[in-house]
């Protein structure tokens, strides 16, 4: 698939709100701005979770392990429409069933002097056809079913894994929201 168009990332005030937007190379550095996020946490239908791990040439948190798909919505996009882009950009799937999971998770995270500094509803989903990852944005994917994942986040080195996704896990876990999903 073509890169797309140069991504404007939509900026926000401490209630959410949107107030401008720029250009994607321009904000994330040392003093991000607070700006719109998702993640997505992703299943096949056997109720495994896709997890992929960043690319290495990624500016912001490079080779960590992290959820499905993480991104953007651009100015006036619906999360399901930026996730399903997403999807389909850095791996090539398709996206269904979407519901949102955390949707006023807020986090600030810093590493190599880069800082992401996000409102970023969590989704689950679930994803058809076989992974094509974009090298560029993915450098390695796995199948794991939820214990597996979370043993593996829980026994890893710390920096293996994005701090999000890390907090996002638990956060899913204590609200019980995995309940009933890999029959779904």
């Amino acid at each position: 698939m073509a890169s797309p168009a140069a991504e404007l990332i939509v900026l926000v005030d401490e209630d959410g709100t949107a107030i401008g937007s720029m250009p994607k190379p321009l904000v994330h550095h040392g003093e991000t701005p607070l700006h719109r996020a998702f993640s997505a946490y992703l299943f096949d239908d056997s109720g495994r979770l896709l997890v992929t791990r960043r690319a290495d040439s990624k500016a912001t948190f490079p080779g960590m392990w992290t959820n499905t798909v993480c991104g953007h919505p651009g100015p006036g996009e619906a999360d399901d429409a930026a996730i399903a882009r997403r999807a389909d950009y850095e791996l090539g799937l398709t996206v269904d069933r979407l519901c949102p999971a955390l949707p006023s998770y807020r986090y600030r995270a810093e590493f190599r002097g880069v800082v992401e500094n996000e409102v970023c509803p969590v989704y689950l989903g679930r994803f058809a056809g076989s992974p094509a990852p974009d090298p560029t944005e993915v450098g390695e994917w796995e199948l794991l079913d939820w214990a597996a994942f979370r043993a593996r986040q829980e026994t890893t080195q710390y920096d293996a894994w994005s701090p999000w996704c890390r907090e996002q896990a638990r956060l899913i876990e204590a609200a019980g929201l995995l309940e009933g999903l890999a029959t779904a």
